[in-house]
């Protein structure tokens, strides 16, 4: 696992920077109000573009999280991510990376 992002909470959602070996962007999760449950509760944009969507989760010890999936054209594929509440930095959170599929 490694952490590519770093994020503040806001009104709409969350906004912060991935960082990976080839991109380097400030990103906003923004709220998405879907009308299916198994649509996304988040869209991600770099600017004005959409690189991603996440789902709201919760872990099995009842923490909740985002589960993200991000693309951009400089990647093989598409990454999964989560972000979680980072525990070493109070009102932070981490965007982890890991190699796998979506859950």
């Amino acid at each position: 696992m490694a952490t590519i992002g770093s994020f503040k909470k806001d009104e709409d959602g969350f906004t912060g920077t991935i960082n990976t070996m080839t991109l380097t962007s400030k990103v906003r999760f923004i709220r998405n109000e879907s009308e299916s449950d198994k649509g996304p509760s988040h869209r991600l944009f770099a600017g004005k573009t959409e690189i991603g969507a996440a789902w709201a989760k919760t872990s099995k010890d009842g923490k909740p999280y985002l589960s993200a999936k991000v693309d951009d054209p400089s990647f093989p594929a598409a990454i999964y991510a989560t972000l979680i509440e980072d525990t070493e930095a109070a009102g932070t959170y981490a965007l982890i990376w890991s190699r796998r599929t979506q859950d």
